[in-house]
């Protein structure tokens, strides 16, 4: 009888990578997914260590298979797992703890694995498929935990990355999003002792997969605005057939003084300049971010600057987060912390400006173009046939990283379709789209 393997991920885009890459290794020898409540013979569990919050699931998550796969093994990786080895280790059902992802394949050698994978053949259960390019981060933001746990800088060959794309369009994904740890340093561990005229940057890796065939876009997940450069705006605007106009630019904070603080490498102006390009350069560009509130010693006129900041970028989305302190890291030893009562408030005031931004970009695209990719499928018996084909209601994320609904008849439309098409209205939050006649 097969053995039966449950996978539990925590955290980013990159860490459920690299968890369908294990699984997809696993699979390789005969490992078969559980079903529903079936007990695992093995649990691989891939941690998160950004938050507290995040450390404290990831105990959660594993006492819980423990208590639920008496005989199995945990086999336990993560940014938790890198930063408390020990203390994961003690946790019951624990039985490898691997704290460098560069040691996969030797884990997966471990279970019998010889041909291990490079690349994933497909996504399970997606249809927006993740692929990671790069990993490692050289940077030490104040507030940050990840450049302890992830600090060796590594990308991907270019060709191996073009054939991962490949196969994942011939599964039937129709979005690729491009993850790293700092995605803008894909090619800088290459470039050091290279001249300029010969480095490797995102926007070269972003050309070579603009070039392939096929039904399907790209999108770029969290960049920082520096490495938002011309030349990568230039390729963005060029191949807008095939890259989606979206850009998630990590802003943090938009008071200067918080920003030397957090120790980010630029200011308020560069990043609203890099906003500008995008908006003269790309069709009603989404522009999303990260906003972290309640930074130690961050006053009421720093957060005001912050409010004006994101307003001024004209934000589509905003994922606010009160600030975690890491122990660790120079952030947490700050003083001045700010208490928890002050940050809730803060950050009330925040969502509420966040609402507002959004409602005003969707409601600025009301007319407007957008790609959508049907991500679910559910029948509208009510609405009864049209043509002789029944009605469905087709919910799904459009290229502006905005959700979107169509209520349509069309048997060629469902799950994985690309569909073109107007936004008929919106609500603030969601569109709905209409069929061309």
């Amino acid at each position: 009888m097969s053995a039966k393997l449950r996978t539990t991920t925590l955290g980013c885009k990159v860490n459920q990578y690299e968890t369908e890459l294990v699984r997809q290794g696993l699979q390789r020898v005969g490992f078969q997914d559980c079903q529903g409540d079936e007990p695992a013979d093995v649990c691989i569990v891939n941690t998160c260590t950004v938050t507290h919050q995040g450390d404290a699931k990831s105990r959660q998550v594993i006492r819980r298979l423990a208590r639920e796969n008496p005989d199995a093994r945990i086999v336990v990786m993560g940014c938790y797992a890198t930063r408390a080895p020990e203390e994961v280790a003690s946790l019951p059902g624990v039985v490898d703890v691997v704290t460098d992802k560069r040691e996969l394949p030797d884990l997966m050698s471990r279970f019998g694995v010889i041909d291990v994978p490079t690349g994933l053949d497909g996504f399970s259960g997606r249809h927006r498929a993740y692929v990671k390019v790069q990993d490692g981060c050289l940077l030490r933001c104040s507030y940050c935990i990840i450049p302890h746990v992830r600090p060796k800088l590594y990308s991907r060959p270019m060709n191996e990355i073009v054939e991962e794309v490949e196969r994942l369009v011939d599964a039937g994904h129709r979005e690729v999003v491009l993850t790293g740890i700092h995605l803008g340093h894909y090619g800088v561990d290459w470039n050091r002792n290279q001249p300029r005229e010969n480095w490797t940057r995102l926007a070269h890796l972003l050309k070579q997969l603009c070039s392939l065939s096929g039904e399907f876009r790209i999108r770029l997940s969290s960049i920082e605005a520096t490495e938002t450069t011309r030349e990568l705006i230039s390729v963005m605007a060029d191949h807008g057939d095939r890259i989606v106009p979206h850009v998630h630019l990590c802003l943090q904070s938009g008071s200067d003084s918080v920003l030397r603080r957090m120790r980010r490498r630029w200011g308020t102006r560069m990043f609203l300049d890099r906003c500008r390009l995008l908006r003269e350069a790309l069709p009603d560009p989404s522009i999303t971010t990260d906003v972290i509130v309640g930074f130690p010693g961050e006053t009421d006129a720093e957060f005001q600057q912050t409010m004006d900041t994101c307003r001024a970028a004209g934000f589509s989305k905003i994922h606010a987060f009160p600030f975690s302190p890491r122990r660790g890291t120079p952030a947490a030893e700050m003083e001045d912390q700010i208490s928890a009562d002050v940050r809730s408030e803060r950050m009330d005031e925040l969502i509420s400006l966040e609402a507002e931004l959004r409602s005003e970009y969707c409601h600025a695209m009301v007319g407007s173009e957008v790609q959508l990719l049907v991500e679910s499928n559910t029948p509208m018996a009510e609405l009864g046939p049209s043509n002789g084909n029944p009605a469905k209601l087709l919910r799904g994320t459009t290229g502006r990283f905005v959700p979107a609904e169509l209520i349509t008849s069309n048997p060629a439309f469902g799950k994985g379709s690309l569909i073109t098409a107007k936004v008929a209205n919106s609500d603030g939050e969601k569109w709905t789209i209409a069929e061309s006649n």
